[in-house]
Formats: C-alpha cells, sequence, structure tokens
C-alpha cells in the first residue's frame, strides 16, 4: 500500500495565541514522517491587533515554502468559519486539523492515512491525549468500547460521549467538502461536524490509537469561560431533539454528561456555587454513571501516566 504519493493538509486556525505556540505546532507537522503534507494558516486575529502583527511577521519565514499556505482573514469570523476558509483553500486529498496550541507525534499523519487508505474510510478518528503545560496526561479520550459502527450506533454513542476532538479528524478532503464543513457554532464545533458526517452516511472509522497531545492551560481559552457554559447548555436542548431515539438509560447518562460538564465549566468560571448545585445534580440524575465514570477518569489517567514513566 503506497500512500507516498497522498497529500495531507493540516488545518490550523489561529487567534490571540502566542507566535511560540505557533511555531511548535508547525514544528510538529513538519516533523512528520509523512513528508507530503501541507500547512494551511488561518491568521483570525482582528487586522489591527498586535496579535495579527506579530503572526504577519512570525510567518514571514515560510514565505517561500510551498507546503505552507498562509490566510488573513478581513475579520474575526470565528473557529468553524476559520476553518472552512482553511478546507477550501487547501489542496490535500485529505485534510486534518490542529489546534494552534497543540501537537502531532511524528508518526500521527502517516498512521492515520494509512489506516484510511487500508480500511477505505470517508472519515476517521483517534485517542485524544490531554495534558497540562508540563505534558504531564490530565484526561485521555478512547473509544475501545464502541464495537458497532453502524450509524445508527454511531449517532447514540455521539450523543452520549462526544466522538471527537477535531485533531484527531481526518477526511477524504472531497467527503468533507461535500457535507459542507463545519457548522457556524461558538462552542461544540467538533461535535456537530462528528454529528453531519454520521447523518451524512459517511464511512465512519475508529483507529484505537494516540498521537495528538491536546494542551489545557490554567489561564484563557473560550471553551474555559462563559461560552462553554452557553454552549454546553445550547448543545443539551438541541441533544433533546434526538431523545424519541434513546432508551431511558441512554437520557439518564447524557443528563448526567451534562451536568459533569457544568461542573467543570463553572467552577473554571470561579462561579461555585453552580459548581457545587451542578454536582449535586449529577450525582441524583445516575449515582450509578457517577461512581462508575468516575473510576473509569482516574483509572485512565493513572494508566496513562505510567505508559509515559
Amino acid at each position: 500500500m503506497n500512500v507516498l504519493n497522498k497529500r495531507v493538509s493540516v488545518i490550523i486556525p489561529t487567534y490571540k495565541r502566542e507566535v511560540k505556540y505557533i511555531l511548535r505546532a508547525i514544528n510538529s507537522i513538519k516533523l512528520q514522517t509523512h513528508k507530503n503534507t501541507e500547512v494551511v494558516i488561518v491568521d483570525d486575529n482582528p487586522p489591527d491587533s498586535e496579535y495579527r502583527k506579530h503572526v504577519m511577521q512570525f510567518m514571514q519565514q515560510f514565505k517561500d515554502d510551498d507546503n505552507v499556505i498562509y490566510l488573513m482573514n478581513p475579520k474575526n469570523i470565528g473557529g468553524s468559519l476559520a476553518r472552512n476558509k482553511g478546507i477550501n483553500a487547501a489542496t490535500g486529498e485529505y485534510i486534518t486539523f490542529l489546534d494552534d496550541d497543540d501537537e502531532y507525534l511524528p508518526k500521527k499523519v502517516a498512521k492515520q492515512l494509512e489506516f484510511m487508505v487500508e480500511k477505505d474510510c470517508d472519515m476517521s478518528f483517534t485517542n485524544l491525549k490531554l495534558v497540562n503545560e508540563n505534558k504531564v496526561v490530565v484526561d485521555y479520550r478512547q473509544y475501545n468500547s464502541l464495537k458497532n459502527f453502524d450509524n445508527r450506533n454511531l449517532l447514540k454513542y455521539h450523543l452520549m460521549r462526544h466522538l471527537t476532538g477535531t485533531p484527531t479528524f481526518m477526511y477524504k478532503a472531497e467527503k468533507l467538502k461535500e457535507i459542507g464543513g463545519f457548522e457556524d457554532a461558538r462552542m461544540g464545533q467538533e461535535f456537530y461536524l462528528m454529528l453531519k458526517s454520521i447523518e451524512n452516511n459517511l464511512k465512519i472509522c475508529y483507529l484505537n490509537d494516540c498521537d495528538v497531545l491536546a494542551y489545557r492551560h490554567n489561564n484563557g481559552g473560550i471553551s474555559q469561560g462563559r461560552n462553554k457554559i452557553d454552549g454546553e447548555n445550547t448543545l443539551y436542548e438541541f441533544k433533546k431533539g434526538y431523545f424519541h431515539m434513546l432508551t431511558r438509560r441512554e437520557k439518564m447518562f447524557i443528563r448526567f454528561r451534562h451536568y459533569a460538564v457544568m461542573v467543570i465549566a463553572y467552577k473554571r468560571n470561579k462561579n461555585y456555587f453552580h459548581a457545587l448545585m451542578s454536582g449535586i445534580k449529577m450525582v441524583l440524575v445516575s449515582p450509578v454513571d457517577f461512581l462508575s465514570e468516575v473510576g473509569k477518569f482516574f483509572v485512565n489517567i493513572f494508566k496513562n501516566r505510567r505508559l509515559e514513566n
């Protein structure tokens, strides 16, 4: 199976990010074992901002690099539309994504591309390792309990557990463009893209491996503020539109997960009263899931921290 001639485009939107992180992201693509890769940087900083000025200066070093495309938005349009702009500019046969403060391990593109070609997937996703700024594992998302990949089962699993995040996605470019790319959503962009992929009957495959490091920072990030709270509430209301397809037990888990996410969102927003109230609701909605999921969460972290040592 020869995949060396298959070009892979990596879309990186950037917004209010220090250039040292952008450099780390780009370098992680330049160091890929699959060399036929293209980097598409979409600068979504306001044109008159210091961030735009710094990114423009930083990107000068790549102006003669045919494997780097640098796009500047005339105004801030948000992550979804910025990624769509990158998708439209990409020349690769396959497209994947990277956030501007995250990184790929060297074999990420090669492994996932070979897997997709072998399985003839339209779209694939992998596990995701979340680390702090010292590269200590704080969360590890894997989906090895997912055994049935028919669309109805994928839909139920996604509604309950979220088959995300964005840096683990890889698409055939033509299929991604056919379904219209990302929805213009303030939060949950990756959730809606996966949902759209399932509902458009793409052939979706899961690679039970992880070559992505996603960083959790102590400060900042749109996902840690008020937008996360509003976005999660909106997403929960959206999911209710699918409740007629779900069992009582499945709906119970979705409610449990919603309150669990709200605990974290309120805590990060320093709204400790509402974090406590959400925690109480989380336990009351499903004590069984509370004990089970918390246990799995810590076992997963300790297991992956041991693997790092």
